[in-house]
């Protein structure tokens, strides 16, 4: 018993000695358990991965996952290079090559270096489609991303500037690239990468940068709707002479509303629209003033489209969140060069809407797989117009059936399309749903509708409308 209490009164002491310790010196241990967490080692690839865990490389999900090995006979410096092999443009397994080198485990501390760098070389001369750093799949608060980049087949030192390393106490995405196959005329190629390293290179002149691509941009809202900024760009000039402007996360600004009552923004570049009124998102970057804005004219609360109350079991969805939709290829197919309708969807209180800006027309595809409509007797969709309406505006709504061989052209499409106008006697007017349900019936151009792949909106006048609940019912 002596004994036991003597262990105990000691360890008991040197508990009291720790916590004494640890009280007059938690700047110095708290300082010390960050630099032991976070490693500041910039270095990523040389003749191998360095630091980076045992499980670090993940690809994007329609990429060609075997795109990415080390090449033990080609190298700019020492013995090893990253090997991308880019596929064909029909290769079964991925089109293109694409993915993240994400450190499994703790992330680094980067805010000693300005520019992640490496050499690069391409079996032929080759546009890669994006390098750079930042992503890990969750949250990519600071990706950086550079574009269009010209490899050849010499071996070529590229500079991604970082936008601002205080930022980078703990990131985790090393690399990503994505590389096709545009300019080849579809061919696969070979990419190799080697030195590839975060650098303090002292020689890279402050950035300039932009929200909205530099454009004063305009958007209309309801109260509860989240915008994003987006198009942010920031310049910088290399030590080689040439400025470089690479696209970066909207956490790298500083973000302002003029009228924070009407509208809110967070570090991220998350918009959220409170009340009835106009503010004018803008943006900092560092101590300098970014160009372009985006313009918030919330028009108060939203209306909704109606409840559809079909049972499901009489319901083949498209868009709708009170049904479960069938899968769709996408809600716009941007159809150049006639086409000028783009997409600025939207969501209220988890109700989704499709929003189609500057519309002329757009088209919605589900080809794959096609749908068989022949137990349904209708198409709906609810339209909603917020701006005026000349006379004589028009609305077709147009159905298109693959058949048989259920492919766009094989010669055995058939389709119709059903003109609504804007007069006294129709439904067509602004500021108020329009719910169109249309019968098969009603469709002679329509031979078949057992591969139904399109539905096609025309006849805007470039202004806007909002669309919901698109089904086929019986």
């Amino acid at each position: 018993m002596k004994n036991k209490k003597f262990n105990y009164l000691r360890n008991a002491f040197l508990l009291g000695l720790v916590l004494i310790t640890n009280l007059n010196c938690d700047r110095e241990m708290s300082d010390d358990a960050t630099l032991a967490t976070f490693s500041k080692n910039g270095e990523i690839f040389t003749d191998d991965f360095i630091g980076l865990g045992s499980d670090f490389y993940f690809p994007y999900g329609d990429s060609k996952f075997t795109a990415f090995s080390v090449d033990d006979n080609e190298a700019y410096m020492g013995n090893a290079s990253i090997r991308i092999d880019v596929p064909n443009a029909d290769d079964p397994l991925g089109s293109y090559a694409g993915g993240i080198f994400r450190i499994d485990g703790a992330g680094r501390d980067l805010t000693d270096f300005d520019a992640l760098t490496f050499w690069a070389r391409s079996s032929q001369g080759v546009t890669i489609g994006e390098f750079g750093f930042g992503e890990d799949f969750f949250p990519n608060e600071f990706m950086v991303t550079m574009k269009d980049v010209s490899v050849g087949t010499q071996w070529t030192k590229y500079i991604i500037p970082i936008p601002d390393a205080s930022k980078l106490l703990h990131e985790r995405g090393m690399f990503r690239f994505a590389a096709g196959t545009n300019g080849t005329n579809g061919f696969g190629y070979t990419l190799w990468i080697d030195e590839l390293r975060f650098e303090k290179l002292g020689t890279i002149a402050h950035g300039q940068a932009s929200i909205e691509n530099g454009n004063n941009v305009s958007e209309t809202t309801f109260v509860g709707v989240n915008s994003r900024v987006e198009g942010v760009i920031a310049t910088f000039n290399l030590p080689t002479g040439i400025n470089q402007s690479v696209t970066i996360s909207p956490s790298y600004m500083n973000f302002s509303s003029s009228n924070p009552s009407v509208a809110s923004v967070d570090p991220s570049g998350l918009v959220t629209s409170l009340s009835a009124g106009t503010s004018v998102i803008t943006a900092t970057f560092g101590d300098t003033n970014a160009t372009g804005s985006l313009t918030i004219n919330c028009q108060g609360t939203f209306v909704h489209a109606p409840t559809p109350t079909r049972p499901q079991s009489n319901v083949i969805s498209l868009f709708s969140d009170h049904y479960v939709n069938v899968p769709v290829n996408y809600y716009n197919g941007y159809w150049a060069p006639w086409q000028t309708t783009l997409s600025n969807d939207f969501s209220v209180n988890g109700d989704n809407i499709l929003n189609y800006t500057i519309f002329n027309f757009v088209g919605i595809e589900f080809s794959s797989p096609t749908i068989d409509a022949t137990a349904m007797t209708h198409v709906h969709l609810d339209a909603f117009i917020p701006g005026p309406i000349a006379p004589g505006r028009q609305l077709r709504v147009l159905l298109v059936d693959f058949g048989a061989d259920g492919v766009y052209g094989g010669g055995d499409d058939t389709r119709h399309s059903t003109t609504f106008t804007a007069t006294t006697s129709t439904a067509v007017v602004s500021q108020s749903w329009i719910s169109i349900n249309i019968p098969f019936s009603a469709m002679p151009g329509l031979v078949s509708r057992s591969h139904l792949a399109q539905l096609i909106l025309e006849g805007g006048d470039s202004s806007v409308i909002y669309v919901d609940n698109i089904y086929f019912y019986n």
